[in-house]
C-alpha cells in the first residue's frame, strides 16, 4: 500500500475569517519520485497574513490558490527520499511547501537547503520571510538611520517584533504599537522598545503626538487602515513609510476606509514605499548573516509560538487577526520535531 499524505486543500473561499468550509483535509497517495526530485516530511509550516490574501479571488503579487489546490504556506522540513543530488536524504529544506505533511521537490516545487546548526523553527522566523521582511525593509525601504523617530505597527508580531529591535540596533528611538497590554510590556522590557501604545485602550493618535512631538522620521506599517492614517499625519520632514502590510483590511468584505493624510507626502517631501521580501531572494545571505551577528551579541531576540497539528492550521491563520499570538506563529506538523 502507498504511503498516504494528508494535505489541506482550499474547498471554498472565505467571506471574512477563515472556517470550517474553508479547507478539506484530505489524504492522498504519496507519488513515486522522478529523477531530479526528493520527498520532504514536513516539521512546521509558517502561518503568515499573507495566506489570508492568497485564497482570496483576485490577484495579488502571486496568482490566488486555486479550489482543491494545495494551500500554499511556507514551510521548513526533512528530505527523507531522493532523486535529486541538490537534495540529499537528511537534508533540511525550506520553501513554499504548502500545508501538507509531505512535498515533492526538485521540478515543480523549489526548496532551498539550509545550513547546518540553524534550528527549524529560526528557519521560518529569524533567518526566514519575517526576518528578513524586518531586515530589509528596515535597512533599503525604509533607510533607518541614527536618531530616527520610529513607529512600529503590530510590533508584538513576528516581523513587527523584529523590525523594531533593529531600529533600535540602528540608532533609532522605537515606539510599538501593539493590542495588549502584556504585548506592550513584552516588546518594551524585553525587546527593548523605547514606548508601546495599546491601540485598544489608548487614544492613539494623542499618545503620537505625546511619544513624537517632533513628528515621526520611519513608520513601518504592518496593519494599514486607521493606524496608518494617524502615523501620515504625524511624518517629519523627509519621512520614510515602508509599506510591509495592511493585516486590518484582509478579512474586510468592505472596502478599507479612505485614508486621509497621504497628501502629508507631499509637504513633508517623505516617500511611502511598499515591498515584498520576494524582491530579496538573492540577498538572503547577507541578511542572514547580519542578522546572526545580531542575535549573538544578544541585540536582537526572536520568539516563536507554536500550536500542533496540521489540521489546527485555519484556527492558528484566524490567531493573526485576532491577537492570539505573540512573535512568529508556527504549526508543528511533525510531533516529533
Amino acid at each position: 500500500m502507498a504511503a498516504m499524505n494528508r494535505q489541506l486543500r482550499l474547498a471554498q473561499r472565505p467571506v471574512g475569517m477563515v472556517d470550517d468550509a474553508t479547507f478539506d483535509l484530505v489524504e492522498t497517495p504519496i507519488p513515486e519520485l522522478a529523477g531530479g526530485e526528493a520527498l520532504v516530511k514536513m516539521a512546521y509550516l509558517s502561518i503568515d497574513p499573507t495566506n489570508r490574501v492568497w485564497i482570496r479571488e483576485e490577484p495579488s503579487y502571486l496568482p490566488p490558490v486555486g479550489i482543491g489546490e494545495v494551500m500554499r504556506g511556507g514551510a521548513v522540513g526533512t528530505v527523507v527520499e531522493s532523486r535529486s543530488d541538490a537534495y540529499p536524504v537528511g537534508a533540511v529544506v525550506t520553501g513554499l511547501l504548502g500545508w501538507q505533511e509531505h512535498a515533492v521537490i526538485g521540478t515543480e516545487t523549489l526548496g532551498r537547503v539550509v545550513p547546518d546548526g540553524v534550528p527549524m523553527t529560526a528557519v521560518l522566523n529569524a533567518f526566514g520571510s519575517s526576518g528578513m521582511t524586518a531586515y530589509f525593509g528596515m535597512t533599503d525601504v525604509a533607510h533607518t538611520k541614527e536618531g530616527d523617530v520610529i513607529v512600529v505597527s503590530g510590533a508584538a508580531g513576528s516581523v513587527g517584533s523584529l523590525a523594531g529591535q533593529m531600529g533600535k540596533i540602528l540608532g533609532g528611538h522605537v515606539i510599538g504599537i501593539a493590542g495588549t497590554d502584556e504585548k506592550c510590556a513584552w516588546v518594551t522590557n524585553d525587546l527593548g522598545f523605547d514606548a508601546c501604545i495599546n491601540y485598544k485602550t489608548e487614544d492613539v493618535p494623542r499618545r503620537l503626538d505625546e511619544l513624537c512631538p517632533n513628528g515621526i522620521d520611519v513608520y513601518f506599517d504592518n496593519v494599514g487602515g486607521a493606524i496608518l492614517d494617524a502615523a501620515l499625519a504625524r511624518l517629519a520632514l523627509n519621512a520614510r513609510v515602508a509599506v510591509c502590510g495592511t493585516i486590518s483590511t484582509y478579512n474586510s468584505t468592505d472596502l478599507p476606509d479612505p485614508i486621509h493624510f497621504y497628501f502629508n507626502l507631499v509637504s513633508t517631501r517623505s516617500r511611502m514605499e511598499g515591498f515584498l521580501v520576494l524582491d530579496y531572494l538573492d540577498r538572503f545571505d547577507e541578511g542572514a548573516a547580519k542578522i546572526l551577528e545580531w542575535m549573538l551579541d544578544g541585540r536582537l531576540q526572536a520568539k516563536e509560538q507554536i500550536v500542533d497539528g496540521l489540521e489546527h492550521a485555519p484556527e492558528a491563520l484566524n490567531m493573526l487577526f485576532t491577537g492570539g499570538n505573540t512573535g512568529k506563529l508556527l504549526v508543528r506538523v511533525d510531533p516529533e520535531a
